[in-house]
C-alpha cells in the first residue's frame, strides 16, 4: 500500500490532514477547516478527494466541508451525536464503527469531552490516530461541552492504543502546552528531552506532530494523572491534589491549565 499523510497548516495553528493513495490518485481529508488549503494540496499532488472525515462540529474543523463536497462530490462522515450540527453528512458514525478509504480500515473511537459527540479515527494500517481536539501533544482539549470524567475516559481509551501509534492532533499547541507541563512535572526527564526537541523543531519552523503515543504516555501530564509518581510530583510542586481518584485529579489539572499564565508560568 502506498499511502502518504500530509500536514496542511491552516489558520493560526490548525492542522488539516490529507491522506493519499498515491497509486489510485485518491485522497481523504480529516477536519478540513479551510477549503482552499485542501484544494491547493490536491491540485499540487494531482489527487481527487474521495472522502471527508470530521472529528467534531467546530467551524475550524468543518468550515471547508461544503465547498469541497460541491467541487469533488466527496461524502462527509462525522459523529452521530453531532449530525444536527454538521451539514451535508452522508454517514453518521459512533464508537465501534468502521470507515474505509481505499484499502484502509479505520476504527471510530468515541472521545467526548471537548464536545459532546467528539470522535477520533484510528487507522492501524497507517499506525495513525486522528484525534481532533481531544488529545494534543503534552496536553488535551478544553471541556467545552463534556465533563472531566468523560474526557478522562476518552484519554484513557486513546492511551490504550499501541505505543507506536502516531498522534495527529488538530492543533500546533505543543510548545504552549509544554509551559504548563514543566511546571506540574518538573522532575520528568523524558519531558525535559521532549521540550528540548520541540524547541528545536519550532525554531526551524517545523511541526511537532506527529508524535508517538508512547512518547505522550511518558510526557503528557493529562495521560499521567493515575501515575503515583506524577501524583507525588503534583503535590511536591504545590498543585492541589485531593485524593487519588484519576478523574478528579484530571479535572483539577484541566482547570489549572485553564487558569495557567504561560507568561509568568504561574497556576
Amino acid at each position: 500500500m502506498g499511502f502518504s499523510i500530509d500536514l496542511l497548516p491552516a489558520f493560526a495553528d490548525n492542522y488539516i490532514y490529507l491522506v493519499s493513495d498515491v497509486a489510485l490518485g485518491l485522497a481523504m481529508v480529516v477536519d478540513p477547516g479551510d477549503p482552499e488549503v485542501v484544494r491547493r494540496a490536491l491540485q499540487k499532488k494531482d489527487l481527487h478527494l474521495a472522502l471527508i472525515l470530521n472529528t467534531h462540529h467546530h467551524s475550524d474543523h468543518i468550515g471547508g466541508n461544503a465547498k469541497l463536497q460541491r467541487e469533488y462530490g466527496a461524502p462527509i462522515i462525522g459523529p452521530t451525536l453531532e449530525q444536527h450540527r454538521i451539514e451535508g453528512m452522508a454517514r453518521a458514525v459512533e464508537n465501534g464503527d468502521l470507515v474505509t478509504f481505499s484499502d484502509l480500515r479505520g476504527q471510530v473511537i468515541g472521545t467526548p469531552g471537548h464536545t459532546s459527540g467528539h470522535i477520533s479515527f484510528y487507522f492501524p494500517g497507517l499506525k495513525a490516530l486522528f484525534c481532533g481536539d481531544t488529545l494534543f501533544s503534552l496536553g488535551c482539549g478544553r471541556l467545552f461541552e463534556g465533563s472531566a470524567s468523560q474526557m478522562w475516559q476518552s484519554l484513557t481509551t486513546l492511551r490504550g492504543l499501541p505505543d507506536d501509534t502516531l498522534v495527529y492532533a488538530g492543533h500546533e499547541y505543543t510548545e504552549e502546552n509544554g509551559h504548563f507541563a514543566q511546571v506540574v512535572d518538573k522532575d520528568n526527564l523524558d519531558l525535559k528531552q521532549r521540550l528540548a526537541d520541540v524547541a528545536t523543531l519550532r525554531r526551524k519552523g517545523k511541526p511537532t506532530l506527529p508524535v508517538t503515543l508512547g512518547d505522550e504516555k511518558k510526557t503528557n501530564p493529562f495521560l499521567r494523572v493515575d501515575c503515583p509518581d506524577f501524583q507525588k510530583s503534583l503535590a511536591k510542586n504545590g498543585f492541589p491534589v485531593d485524593g487519588t481518584d484519576p478523574a478528579a485529579i484530571f479535572g483539577a489539572l484541566r482547570a489549572g491549565k485553564d487558569r495557567f499564565d504561560s507568561g509568568t508560568k504561574t497556576l
